[in-house]
Formats: C-alpha cells, sequence, structure tokens
C-alpha cells in the first residue's frame, strides 16, 4: 500500500506554520500546523473545536466565500486544514485570506458561532475566548507568511 504524502512529512521537525500540503485538480490543501515539534502539545477538544467553529464562519461569510471547499481539524489534533478552489483563489489570495480571517477571529467581539445543541453535536465544549486566543497566536504566526514559506522544510 502507498504511504500517503501527509505521512512523509517529519512530525517531529515540523514548526507550526503554513503548509502546501496537495493539489488535487483546481483544489488546493494548506496545512495549518500549531503544534511544536517534539513537545507533545496537542491542541485541546475546546481549542480544536472552538478554532473550527470561528474560523470556518469568517472563511465563509468572506468576499472570497465561493472559493472555499472546506476547513477542519486534522485528526491528530496538531492543526487544521484549508481547502480551497484555486481557480478562484490564488496561493497569495488564499494565504492573505487566512491572514485576514485569524485576525477577525482573535479580534471578534461576540458570542460563538453555531453554539446551540440545535446547530452543534458537541456545542458544550465551544468556548470564544479559547478561540481566540488560539487564533490570536496563529495569527501573529503568519502575519509575514509568503507563498515562499509554504513548503515543508
Amino acid at each position: 500500500m502507498e504511504r500517503i504524502a501527509s505521512f512523509q512529512v517529519d512530525h517531529t521537525r515540523l514548526l507550526p506554520g503554513l503548509y502546501l500540503s496537495r493539489r488535487d485538480g483546481s483544489v488546493v490543501t494548506f496545512d495549518l500546523r500549531f503544534k511544536k515539534p517534539n513537545t507533545g502539545d496537542l491542541l485541546s477538544n475546546s481549542e480544536m473545536h472552538s478554532v473550527e467553529h470561528l474560523i470556518a464562519t469568517f472563511l465563509r461569510n468572506s468576499a472570497h466565500k465561493e472559493a472555499v471547499v472546506y476547513f477542519g481539524p486534522m485528526g491528530c489534533q496538531t492543526g487544521f486544514y484549508f481547502l480551497f478552489d484555486s481557480a478562484l483563489l490564488s496561493l497569495d489570495g488564499a494565504i492573505s485570506l487566512l491572514q485576514e480571517v485569524f485576525s477577525q477571529a482573535a479580534d471578534y467581539e461576540g458570542g460563538m458561532p453555531g453554539k446551540s445543541a440545535a446547530e452543534c453535536g458537541n456545542y458544550r465544549n465551544l468556548d470564544v475566548e479559547t478561540g481566540k486566543a488560539v487564533c490570536r497566536f496563529y495569527r501573529d504566526l503568519i502575519r509575514d507568511w509568503t507563498v515562499e514559506k509554504l513548503s515543508y522544510v
């Protein structure tokens, strides 16, 4: 069986950042990595879930919402995947969009989007302040990110 591409990245050396994971036709997958190598510091369930609700909401309300295919957590709890249509949004544009939405989420004033039993099957572990704190960390991390920095090192 073939070893999938994401298993070929050395997770013991991978620094937090923004990476180009793969291209499937016009769909591009960005790897938004949060975990520090060899620390065991994973994002908590509440952090993952809260960031997911904030960022997915801002992405799907952005001027580029038609290019957004998916935003969601990695099962290993080290980050998120952002999939977008490269026919509608360039790599530069996708980086700018992520910088914009993480900044919006970090500065967000209001209740957690989708925090009710009717909107979310696990709404109890959502916390807007937790999500904002993680978004501030990532906003600052990718503030000056460029296409040249998208490669796994």
